[in-house]
């Protein structure tokens, strides 16, 4: 089992250190994020398929590889463990620069960024299933002290970071379920790149 505290307790006797290590640093983000997500998503299980059709350790839907595989030359397995890390971890990078906050960031990854948008605008609620697992691993993230050493972008002076994410009242939260097809991008900001269509969705590994 891929655990993030046995993984950093003992980095180089995991199978998955070298490809994390290369991951983090190619797009820049903390081992800590990808080792925790791959957790969070598939416990480590290289051959993981989520009912939505997520791939491998990092649950990567198939549009979504097509695309990080087309720009990255990932080559043409998800299931290959280096290919579906760095993958995953160029997905969180893009989500990263997108946002410039942990807490949505990880809601984009599992729920799309187009749902995370829409969050953002006040246009609707995060699924019940997204708030829990952004609230699950949003913390130990944040407790790492990583997050000052990568370069965030400049954030919309909308106000809503002032808004916590996880106090709607829990009628404003949809029921789990697939918001965007595999194919489908988003249609706000960003929309225009293939990248940004939902990565995991709303999915059990």
């Amino acid at each position: 089992m891929c655990t993030p505290a046995a993984a950093a307790a003992q980095p180089e006797r995991h199978p998955y250190a070298a490809p994390v290590a290369e991951a983090a640093q190619r797009f820049g983000i903390p081992e800590l994020w990808i080792w925790r997500v791959m957790h969070a998503e598939s416990r480590g299980r290289i051959g993981a398929v989520s009912h939505a059709g997520a791939m491998g350790l990092m649950q990567i839907m198939p549009a979504t590889w097509a695309s990080l595989t087309a720009r990255h030359r990932l080559g043409s397995d998800p299931f290959d463990p280096r290919a579906n890390i760095l993958a995953g971890a160029a997905y969180l990078r893009a989500m990263w620069d997108r946002y410039g906050d942990v807490g949505l960031m990880l809601a984009a990854y599992n729920a799309g960024p187009g749902r995370a948008d829409a969050y953002v605008a006040g246009r609707r609620g995060l699924p019940a299933e997204t708030r829990a697992y952004v609230a699950k691993i949003a913390p130990e993230l944040h407790a790492a002290g990583e997050i000052a050493a990568i370069a965030a972008p400049t954030l919309p002076s909308t106000g809503w970071r002032g808004a916590g994410l996880f106090i709607a009242p829990l009628g404003a939260v949809d029921t789990p379920r697939s918001f965007e097809s595999a194919g489908k991008t988003a249609t706000t900001s960003g929309a225009g790149s293939p990248l940004f269509i939902p990565l995991s969705g709303i999915h059990q590994p």
